[in-house]
């Protein structure tokens, strides 16, 4: 896999880009330390993203969110690494959570 991005002290940091062996995108996001941290995006062979999910030293934490035909199409939550709640709709997922939980 390819990839594209920052080292510090040998170690991943900031934003990088992950590519397969045609160059189509597969997946990208931040590092700190060698570790995914905050939101990454996750992508089909189509190029289309599937999902993007919030992480915390390559663990989901957070929320994570999948798509179809780039529609929004469920919503998880996560604590470290273990999935605490699904929802199936947006307008679900909209009534139990507010903008603050996202950042």
């Amino acid at each position: 896999m390819d990839s594209q991005g920052r080292y510090e002290y040998d170690k991943k940091e900031k934003y990088w880009y992950f590519y397969d062996q045609n160059r189509v995108r597969t997946q990208e996001g931040h590092f700190r330390t060698n570790k995914k941290v905050n939101w990454w995006l996750f992508y089909e062979k189509q190029g289309r993203v599937n999902h993007k999910c919030q992480l915390d030293k390559n663990i989901k934490n957070g929320y994570c969110f999948k798509y179809s035909e780039n529609k929004l199409a469920s919503a998880e939550k996560f604590e470290n690494g273990k999935k605490i709640k699904e929802w199936s709709s947006f307008g679900d997922f909209e009534k139990n959570n507010t903008d603050t939980d996202l950042k």
